[in-house]
């Protein structure tokens, strides 16, 4: 879900002074950069807000929300959405446990056919609690409902359902009353 990020800095003083200002008060990252910030807040127990870039999470995170990681209380569950380390790539991803194999992770993006393999505990970084689409809570695929999520998107039905249900509500709106 990213190869560049990047974070909201909040500041008494102007970001103008630090050479820092860009994309509207945004300080762009590096994937290790942003891995590096994201690892030392979740030490200290606090939560880590980013946009995510990309379409992999699509329709239940899309490009520009800004989603919340938490440091793990507790292993991850099927169907949560997680951010950690790709194993090829060693970039930072947020796609959904759609499998639990030992100790490892089969972990997966809703809009992409392939898992990102098995992913190990340690490379599990922390927990998506909330997204936000223009400012407004995105309620669905964290709660109960990420179990049936999980299924259907490591069996491949997830995007056509999906498709499938934004056809209808698109016919659903055009009918007159």
């Amino acid at each position: 879900m990213s190869k560049r990020s990047s974070i909201e800095r909040s500041s008494s003083r102007p970001l103008e002074d630090d050479g820092y200002l860009r994309n509207g008060g945004e300080l762009p990252l590096s994937s290790e950069s942003l891995i590096e910030i994201l690892q030392a807040v979740l030490e200290r127990g606090a939560t880590f807000r980013f946009k995510a870039k990309g379409f992999s999470m699509y329709p239940f995170i899309n490009d520009g929300d800004v989603v919340t990681i938490s440091r793990l209380q507790s292993p991850p569950g099927l169907g949560d959405v997680v951010a950690f380390l790709n194993l090829g790539s060693s970039k930072l991803a947020v796609h959904r446990v759609v499998g639990i194999k030992g100790s490892s992770y089969i972990i997966k993006g809703d809009n992409i056919p392939d898992i990102d393999g098995l992913i190990p505990k340690e490379n599990v970084l922390g927990r998506v609690t909330r997204s936000e689409s223009m400012s407004r809570e995105v309620p669905l695929g964290l709660g109960r409902e990420r179990l049936l999520i999980a299924v259907l998107s490591r069996n491949g039905l997830l995007f056509p359902i999906m498709t499938i249900y934004r056809l209808v509500c698109a016919l659903i709106r055009r009918v007159p009353s």
